[in-house]
C-alpha cells in the first residue's frame, strides 16, 4: 500500500516549502524588445516609430489603435499614453549590411543568431540588439548608440545636422528609472503646449475684441466726415425752411435763413397808401409810353409832307 519495496522518501517530497521565483530568460526578453512590436506583438517592420517612453512599434499597429474608436476596445497598457500621431516619432534607421534576414532560417535547419541586429549605429557601428544602450532625437528621428552620443558631443545631429537639446534625447526600452524620468518630461512638455494654446486663444480673443473696439469707435477722419455729414444736413434743413418760407410769400433774403412770420397785422390805411403809390407808377409809366409813340407818330407825319 505504498512505501513497500525499499522506496524511502525525501524531505522535499513530503513538506512543501516556498516556491521559487520563475526567472525570466534575459535573452527571450531582448529580442521581445527590439525585434518585435510593443502593441501588436508582431516583428518590427518600416516604418518603425518609438513613444516618449522609447518603446518600439510598427506604425500601421498604432494607426490602427488610434483609430479603433468602439467601446469594446481592448486597453493596452503599453499605449495607454499615446493619444495621438503625434505623440510618436518616425525614426530613421541604418540598415546593418552583416544581417542576412530570416531567409536562412525558414526551414529550421540552420542556426538563429540572436545577437546580430538588423540596425546599426551609424557613427560607432554597434548592432542594435540590446546589448548596448541606444536613444533616439526626437527633432529628427536619428537613432545613435549612447556611446556615441557621449563620445562626440554636439548640439547638432551626426547625422542630418538638426539642433537638439537634451531634453530631445530619448533612450530606447530603458530601465525603470529611465522610464520615470522620460514620463516625468513628458508629462511636463505636455503640460507646457497646453499653456502655450491657452495663451495664444486668449491672444487671439483679446486681438479681435480690440479689433471690434477700433471698428464700433470713430477716428479723427470718420469723426471729421461725421461732422461734415452733420453740417450737410443741417443746411439742407435749412434750405427746406427757407423755401417753404418763400412758397408761403414772405420776402427772403439770399443766404439768410427767414423767421417765422409776426402775427401782429397792419393797418388797412398803410395798405390804401402802397396800392396808390403802385397805382401812380404804373399810371406815370404807361403816360410816358404814350408820349414816346405819340412823338414818333408825329415826326413821321411831318417828314411825309416835306
Amino acid at each position: 500500500m505504498g512505501c513497500d519495496g525499499g522506496t524511502i522518501p525525501k524531505r522535499h517530497e513530503l513538506v512543501k516549502g516556498p516556491r521559487k521565483v520563475e526567472k525570466v530568460d534575459k535573452v527571450a526578453e531582448l529580442v521581445a524588445r527590439w525585434f518585435y512590436c510593443a502593441l501588436s506583438q508582431e516583428k518590427l517592420r518600416r516604418p518603425i516609430v518609438a513613444c516618449e517612453l522609447g518603446r518600439l512599434y510598427n506604425k500601421d499597429a498604432i494607426i490602427e489603435f488610434l483609430l479603433d474608436k468602439s467601446p469594446d476596445k481592448t486597453p493596452m497598457e503599453s499605449a495607454s499614453h499615446i493619444k495621438s500621431i503625434k505623440n510618436v516619432t518616425e525614426l530613421n534607421l541604418v540598415d546593418n549590411p552583416a544581417w542576412s534576414g530570416d531567409k536562412e532560417s525558414i526551414k529550421g535547419d540552420k542556426y538563429d543568431d540572436l545577437q546580430s541586429a538588423r540596425f546599426i549605429c551609424p557613427v560607432v557601428g554597434l548592432e542594435m540588439n540590446g546589448r548596448h544602450r541606444f536613444c533616439f532625437l526626437r527633432t529628427c528621428g536619428c537613432v545613435f548608440s549612447e556611446r556615441a552620443l557621449k563620445e562626440i558631443k554636439s548640439e547638432v545631429c551626426h547625422k542630418c545636422g538638426v539642433p537638439f537639446q537634451e531634453e530631445d534625447v530619448i533612450v530606447l526600452n530603458g530601465n525603470k528609472e529611465d522610464v520615470e524620468v522620460l514620463k516625468k518630461r513628458m508629462e511636463d512638455r505636455r503640460l507646457k503646449s497646453k499653456l502655450e494654446k491657452k495663451s495664444k486663444k486668449c491672444k487671439s480673443a483679446a486681438s479681435a475684441s480690440q479689433q471690434e473696439t477700433s471698428e464700433d469707435s470713430p477716428g479723427p477722419s470718420k469723426a471729421k466726415n461725421e461732422k461734415d455729414s452733420i453740417n450737410s444736413n443741417s443746411g439742407e434743413k435749412r434750405q427746406i425752411i427757407f423755401t417753404k418760407s418763400s412758397d408761403n410769400g414772405n420776402s427772403s433774403v439770399p443766404g439768410k435763413v427767414n423767421k417765422a412770420p409776426s402775427t401782429t397785422k397792419r393797418p388797412i390805411a398803410d395798405s390804401e397808401e402802397k396800392s396808390e403809390a403802385y397805382k401812380s407808377i404804373f399810371t406815370t409809366h404807361s403816360s410816358a409810353k404814350r408820349s414816346k409813340e405819340e412823338c414818333s407818330n408825329w415826326v413821321t407825319h411831318t417828314a411825309y409832307y416835306f
